[in-house]
């Protein structure tokens, strides 16, 4: 993952617990994550914009 050890991934873990707080980890996580849903959602959305409709009858 990214080149990081075990090592690392615990350093990096602790130096968010500093900076955010053990309380709002959590609240962070679910926000990216939806962020991401919604970025997904947005690039496999393209309500029918881009189809071309065959009009040979």
């Amino acid at each position: 993952m990214f080149g990081l050890g075990t090592n690392e991934i615990i350093i990096l873990a602790i130096i968010f617990v500093f900076l955010f707080g053990a309380k709002k980890i959590p609240e962070l996580a679910r926000s990216i994550g939806e962020a991401g849903k919604q970025l997904r959602k947005g690039f496999s959305d393209d309500d029918g914009k881009d189809k071309k409709v065959d009009k040979t009858n």
